[in-house]
């Protein structure tokens, strides 16, 4: 059976069943894109890939080699300044985002692929794959993912941004997975669920066609979640030098600029972009996840506005300290028999409702 056409979300992010897909369902699909949240979000993650991937090329200078320029505040030769070894920090902030992209985005990718693939399969065939899926998850859900990773890095003196991304991703998994297999288990006994099992349907299919369309925000949110969570470990490690030093990321800027007490020398241009790329991407990773949330949610969608519509049509003001209620119907208040009642009041009372 082909999977329903559209859905319409709860803000739970399961579904409340199949409907016919008209004009404005189709609209909807841009609805996430259209969030300024969203869109501010999405277009500076797309700048700071972009950085990674160029970043290396369009350096000015090689962000290793000294030169005679020691501790200089930006110029228009260094836009950033440099270190106590005349070293250029605009090509260390350039050069230095791809390994922090590459961590965040390998690691939320295998996390997601993790909790995707174990979260729904234990939630949709239940019995004793359930038991052993949601047994594995809970192993996985009480490892410490940071402190594991430092024991790596120390174990081994060649990791690099690959093994601690695989090490994030590998132990990050288990908190989506179980978020998954709650909402899977509420969407399995679901009617179009049913219907395609009764049909002949196939169980991947079910699972790939029928539940998955359903619930692509959670797995969105847990993505943006495992990214973020990836990208301050990466850069904790290398603030407190315990990956490789020899590798640039935004937290081997940071950690020499804390080993050579730029600070105290009153070279803010060491450690200020380094830290303002680091709050950046943060922030943007977090707009994207708040997009995420108000496209799921109805109630957070219209938060915020000062107008809401009932659903007569008629637009009720909000106002500080007062709960409009959408009514199809204004009740006069206090309205005697046979009394001729002023609508324009009984409207203005409908706003204070």
């Amino acid at each position: 059976m082909a999977s329903p056409m559209a859905t319409t979300m709860t803000s739970a992010g399961t579904t409340d069943g199949p409907v016919i897909e008209t004009g404005a369902a189709k609209r909807q699909r841009l609805r996430f894109v259209a969030n300024p949240k969203a869109a501010t979000g999405l277009i500076v993650l797309a700048i700071f890939i972009v950085i990674a991937v160029i970043g290396p090329w369009i350096a000015p200078f090689d962000p290793s080699a000294r030169s005679s320029d020691l501790i200089q505040a930006p110029s228009g030769k260094h836009w950033f300044g440099t270190t106590h070894l005349g070293q250029d920090i605009f090509s260390q902030v350039l050069v230095g985002t791809r390994g922090v992209m590459f961590v965040g985005l390998l690691a939320g990718l295998i996390a997601t692929a993790l909790s995707v693939l174990i979260g729904v399969s234990s939630g949709f065939l239940g019995g004793a794959a359930d038991e052993g899926l949601s047994a594995l998850s809970n192993v996985f859900l009480v490892i410490p993912a940071l402190p594991l990773i430092i024991i790596v890095a120390s174990t081994v003196p060649t990791a690099g941004d690959l093994m601690v991304a695989l090490v994030i991703g590998l132990t990050s998994w288990a908190w989506g997975a179980r978020v998954l297999r709650a909402q899977t288990l509420s969407l399995r006994r679901r009617d179009y669920v049913e219907a395609s099992r009764a049909t002949g349907e196939s169980t991947w299919r079910i699972i790939t066609v029928e539940i998955l369309p359903n619930l692509t925000a959670i797995i969105a949110s847990s993505f943006v979640g495992t990214v973020i969570f990836a990208v301050m470990s990466e850069i904790t490690l290398a603030f407190i030098g315990i990956s490789s030093i020899s590798e640039w990321n935004w937290g081997t800027i940071l950690f020499w600029a804390q080993s050579q007490q730029a600070l105290a020398q009153g070279a803010w241009w060491w450690f200020v972009p380094a830290g303002l790329a680091i709050a950046i991407l943060g922030t943007a990773l977090s707009l994207i996840n708040f997009g995420i949330d108000e496209f799921v949610s109805p109630r957070l969608r219209s938060s915020g506005k000062t107008k809401v519509k009932t659903t007569d049509g008629h637009t009720v003001r909000m106002r500080v300290g007062f709960t409009p209620v959408l009514s199809t119907v204004a009740t006069p208040v206090n309205r005697k028999p046979g009394e001729t009642v002023d609508e324009t009041a009984d409207d203005k009372r409908g706003d204070l409702r």
